[in-house]
């Protein structure tokens, strides 16, 4: 064990013990302290802070205020401290024997259980400028994939392009096995001084670009966090640059990840991708997956114009875009843009299910609306919906039972009647989920009263058809039983009913 793993490991335990946890940070500063400190503002916190222990702590790892050693071994101890010096946590200052921390130690809440992640300092707190061997902790890149990934038992789980390990440990309690690969040396040794923090020792790191560290080996579940920023075939940030063109680090992971998945396994990649003109986003994420053996869901998060995406991108790197720096990076990454002829840069999701030899099925959709809930269980639920949709044909829809999902609302617009002068207009009538990604579809009168006839334990689809056929002096059943089955598969990829094969 190294000097940095071994300082990993006794500092995490000093800080358990005092109650530096995500929980225990939270309750000691307060609500509006606590969402000062994600937001960076040091002054908030250190307003709250007393002399207490837990305030110290905060002051020292969480703000960053440089430190006099006793006060340090007062609230540590001088063994521990000597061990946080040696290993780097802790730099001397300007001032003579005051010190302040050299990397980030967090307490964090991954997968609903408490973590310490080490990684390089950021800009939150203090002013820094990332260089580019720069390793990050739990970012909002990080906090995205966490939320997406599903957490269910697993046998073996990839998590390509690690960093400091933050997926890893968030996958370490629900496999038996983790692979956590990284191109970078030194995100390898912050990851192993992670996995030292929280005594994880399911999780083998290996190092090598991409795929290469697992070459011929395969995985019930791969979660990926490239280095996704579309821009030139360029790497100023390891962490963030892939040296491939425009969105080549999307590509490649997307097209390469089922090539390493187990029967049935699950691939969750946090992609970002070039809309260029004369060809929709849909087709060319498309274009990157496999022909045959995926069922894939691509999911867009966010879009943002080039001028939006480059501002956003040089802050990350502490740059201002005012300055000339700025001003000039901006121009040649906008011209590079222009010759490409990208229009818009999307962000979301790519996940991947193996599905053997049959041909691949993509359904690609923008998800702008806001949700809360975490994506993960509803990435698992997605692929077993898509699995009863694949093997189900027309009649074999029409003759299964359905229910509608708990806790989706009916939702019923009207307008002010302008034609009238008075009163209200229906507008329109919506269908909607109000848990996971809160899916809503537009419905008529005729969908509205086939959605009311179904029932787990009652008739198939194939007889409310027919009722409703009956009820209306409807002689062509044929065409709305094709109706019906067309409406049902929509609902049916989204979650808003549910075939009663498949409810537990």
């Amino acid at each position: 064990m190294s000097a940095l793993e071994q300082a990993a490991r006794e500092l995490a335990s000093a800080l358990h013990s005092a109650g530096c946890t995500a929980d225990g940070v939270a309750r000691h500063l307060g609500p509006a302290a606590t969402a000062a400190l994600y937001r960076g503002e040091p002054g908030v916190v250190l307003a709250v802070c007393d002399d207490s222990a837990l305030s110290r702590l905060i002051r020292i790892f969480l703000v960053r205020e440089p430190t006099p050693r006793p006060a340090l071994e007062d609230v540590l101890s001088p063994a521990l401290v000597q061990l946080l010096i040696d290993a780097g946590v802790l730099s001397p200052t300007a001032s003579p024997a005051t010190f302040s921390v050299a990397l980030d130690v967090r307490p964090h809440v991954l997968a609903g259980r408490d973590f310490f992640v080490i990684s390089d300092l950021d800009a939150s707190m203090t002013d820094y400028v990332p260089g580019p061997d720069h390793v990050l902790g739990v970012g909002a890149a990080s906090l995205s994939l966490l939320q997406a990934t599903p957490t269910s038992p697993a046998e073996r789980v990839l998590d390509l392009g690690t960093g400091s390990g933050v997926q890893a440990l968030a996958q370490s309690g629900c496999a038996q096995q983790v692979v956590a690969t990284d191109v970078h040396p030194r995100a390898l040794d912050l990851a192993r001084a992670t996995l030292a923090a929280n005594s994880v020792e399911n999780v083998e790191l290996r190092e090598g670009p991409w795929f290469a560290p697992v070459a011929g080996e395969r995985f019930d579940r791969i979660v990926a966090n490239p280095p996704f920023v579309v821009g030139p075939a360029e790497v100023g940030h390891v962490y963030r640059d892939s040296g491939l063109e425009l969105d080549g680090a999307s590509e490649l992971v997307a097209s390469q990840a089922a090539d390493y998945l187990s029967e049935g396994g699950t691939a969750c990649i946090l992609g970002a991708w070039a809309h260029t003109r004369g060809q929709s986003w849909r087709q060319r994420v498309a274009s990157w997956l496999p022909a045959q053996g995926v069922s894939a869901w691509v999911l867009q998060r966010d879009v943002v114009d080039p001028g939006q995406y480059v501002s956003t991108w040089l802050r990350d790197e502490s740059i201002d875009v005012r300055s000339a720096e700025g001003i000039a990076r901006t121009q040649r990454w906008l011209e590079y843009f222009r010759a490409h002829e990208v229009e818009q840069i999307g962000f979301g999701w790519i996940f991947l299910r193996e599905i053997g030899d049959h041909a691949s099925e993509i359904t690609a959709e923008a998800l702008s609306h806001p949700f809360d809930d975490p994506l993960g269980p509803e990435v698992e639920e997605y692929f077993t919906r898509a699995e009863w949709l694949r093997t189900s044909d027309a009649d074999a829809v029409l003759d299964a039972s359905y229910t509608v999902r708990p806790g989706v609302a009916l939702e019923e617009v009207s307008l002010a009647d302008t034609e009238a002068g008075m009163g209200f207009a229906p507008e329109v009538t919506r269908i909607t989920r109000t848990d996971g990604p809160r899916f809503s579809h537009e419905i008529d009168a005729a969908v509205r009263s086939l959605l009311a006839g179904l029932h787990p334990q009652g008739l198939s689809l194939r007889d409310v058809v027919g009722l409703l056929a009956a009820s209306q002096s409807i002689g062509d059943v044929g065409e709305l039983e094709a109706s019906a089955v067309r409406i049902v598969v929509d609902l049916v990829r989204h979650g808003i009913v549910l075939p009663t094969d498949i409810v537990a």
